[in-house]
């Protein structure tokens, strides 16, 4: 069963590095979406046809644009980082029939990468995975290493990938459900046997004081414009940090106070 309290969801996140949030999008919003996804333009990735993608798609406008705000996920993240969450990346991905998995990786890699550039160099960052079709264990359910982002063995690499791993998890969930997933878990998905497509959108989010590690693309202002006020919200500068380089031991107006730091977080109602 997914976790149901707030202080449940915050330690299945934090501590297996990822959580099931169910039934977040209706089936109308589901319909919707997926009407839009019909009109992209996809390209294969360079491992198989049967992985379709697009990328860069949060001026799509209409639902898609949208769901970048939505209204429970934005709650949760508030939660999680203590302030408003920055909006970092936009993916659509879908796998047909043939797929053959995607290999255990992360998307968190703090140095950069010529897969994920700068964008996900960031220290703490969530990716929001959004299912448009049931995922069952015929076609491409998820899969995790839990825990994984906790390790500091050399076999924890970021950079590393796995072709399988005998205790990963399958996920599997419904239409209109969402994954949030810490970017350094080790995950992938399994093949789809199945006869039919399954349908994902991913969006990547980071706290306010976790900046990439190298300047990424500014966002145009003519895009800007045309976002519904709600999401324009999100969209602060992708390149901005929060640190102090010359800070001594003991600064002055030190707090005595972090909630978002106390173990008993996780008993949130």
């Amino acid at each position: 069963m997914a976790p149901q309290s707030l202080g449940e969801r915050l330690y299945q996140l934090e501590v297996e590095g990822y959580v099931i949030l169910r039934d977040m999008l209706s089936p109308e919003q589901v319909a919707a979406l997926k009407r839009q996804t019909a009109a992209l333009e996809t390209f294969p990735m360079d491992y198989s046809v049967h992985q379709q993608c697009q990328s860069w798609i949060q001026f799509s406008g209409g639902p898609i644009t949208q769901l970048i705000a939505h209204s429970s996920t934005i709650s949760f993240l508030k939660e999680l980082f203590g302030e408003d969450p920055v909006f970092m990346t936009y993916e659509y991905a879908r796998s047909e029939p043939g797929h053959p998995g995607i290999s255990l990786h992360t998307d968190g890699q703090p140095y950069g990468s010529k897969i994920f550039g700068y964008e996900c160099s960031c220290p703490v960052m969530v990716k929001v995975l959004y299912y448009l079709d049931d995922l069952t264990p015929e076609v491409s359910p998820f899969c995790v290493v839990p825990r994984s982002h906790l390790s500091m063995h050399a076999d924890a690499n970021p950079y590393k990938r796995y072709k399988d791993h005998p205790e990963k998890v399958m996920v599997t969930a419904a239409a209109g459900s969402a994954l949030v997933l810490h970017a350094r878990t080790f995950h992938g998905t399994y093949p789809n046997v199945g006869n039919r497509s399954r349908e994902m959108l991913q969006i990547g989010y980071r706290p306010v004081w976790s900046g990439p590690i190298q300047n990424v693309p500014a966002w145009n202002p003519v895009d800007l414009a045309k976002l519904p006020e709600s999401v324009r919200a999100l969209f602060v500068d992708r390149n901005v940090r929060r640190w102090d380089f010359y800070g001594g031991n003991k600064p002055p107006e030190m707090a005595d106070r972090a909630p978002g730091i106390n173990p008993s977080r996780w008993q949130k109602s």
